[in-house]
Formats: structure tokens, sequence, C-alpha cells
């Protein structure tokens, strides 16, 4: 059920028509957006998880799990360095 302009709507056969009002603050007060500060810039954050993955990945014997998590390190440490690239004064357009 979505909000309507002309208020709120039921389906035909909805046992919870007589609820729209209700629901429809509900939904209201859960899709609140959360805010907080980040302590970490971006590519820090994934160097740090990069470095996690690495560490965890050397605890276990050679495989498919520990070629897996030193793959997702590459890909975090490669999106760092992507990051930085594209936030380069060399990419900033002519002014």
């Amino acid at each position: 059920m979505f909000p309507s302009p002309q208020g709120p709507t039921a389906a035909i056969g909805d046992e919870n028509a007589d609820r729209a009002h209700a629901i429809l603050a509900e939904w209201g007060s859960a899709m609140q957006r959360r805010r907080f500060k980040h302590v970490m810039s971006f590519p820090d954050d994934l160097t740090q998880e990069a470095e996690r993955l690495r560490a965890e990945a050397e605890k276990l014997p050679p495989g498919m799990e520990r070629h897996d998590l030193e793959r997702k390190a590459r890909q975090a440490e490669t999106a760092a360095h992507i990051d930085e690239w594209l936030k380069s004064p060399g990419l900033r357009p002519p002014e």
C-alpha cells in the first residue's frame, strides 16, 4: 500500500483497511533517516576493512574461503585507490 494524495487507500479485500491511518503513521516513523558523523574517511574505512580481511584470511588454510577473503581485500584496496583518484585535483573541470 502506498500513500495517496487523496488519503489512505486500501485494496479490495484488505482486512487492514480500517487501520490505514495507523499503518501510514507507523511507516512514517520507521522510515526516518538516521544520521551519524563519520569518524573515518571512506578510503580509510576501505583500507581498514582490507587489513581486517587479510588478517582473517591469514588464519585460514589455503582454499576457497581464504581465496575469497583475499579477493575481497584486494577489491577494498582498489576501491580506496579509485576513490582517491577520483577526488584528485587533476580530475577537476577547468574553471
